[in-house]
């Protein structure tokens, strides 16, 4: 029985018009601006002695052309750069190169010594032999390699 009466009364105040109906809600309309020719240009570089990380990009847009370079230090001690490009019509291409990190180093050309002169000796004067002089060899030393190993994180998920 109150229930009813609950009822009824909820009924009563929602058709006099006491309780106002929901105000419609305001739809905004989000117009994104559209650029027919798009340009940027923008690039990064890092360098960490720390990790041995070590990255570069550059990239360019001038409508539907893209250009840019990436390159960074493979595992195997090589530098691998990548140049593409990008266009509506022969869509993505790239041309991968690998140059070694490390220099070749040459091999040093062997040392010539000078034979010291033998000394010149009157007849009567008694032969005197001067003890020979020679430099110490040259060691050609190439840059320091300093060997680095990555790792990735370890990571686990639980469900």
């Amino acid at each position: 029985f109150q229930f009813t009466i609950l009822f009824a009364a909820c009924i009563a105040v929602a058709s006099a018009g006491i309780i106002a109906p929901a105000a419609p809600l305001a739809v905004a309309a989000r117009v994104e601006e559209y650029d027919p020719h798009p340009q940027y240009t923008y690039g990064y570089d890092v360098k960490d002695a720390l990790t041995g990380d070590s990255k570069t990009q550059v990239e360019s847009r001038d409508g539907g052309v893209v250009q840019g370079q990436y390159s960074l230090n493979d595992a195997d001690g090589y530098r691998r750069i990548v140049d593409y490009t990008a266009d509506p019509i022969n869509g993505f291409n790239a041309v991968v190169r690998r140059e070694p990190l490390v220099a070749a180093i040459a091999a040093p050309a062997p040392l010539a010594y000078a034979a010291a002169p033998a000394p010149i000796v009157a007849a009567s004067a008694p032969v005197v032999s001067a003890p020979v002089v020679r430099a110490a060899p040259l060691v050609a030393a190439g840059p320091a390699i300093v060997k680095t190993s990555f790792a990735s994180p370890l990571i686990s998920y639980a469900y």
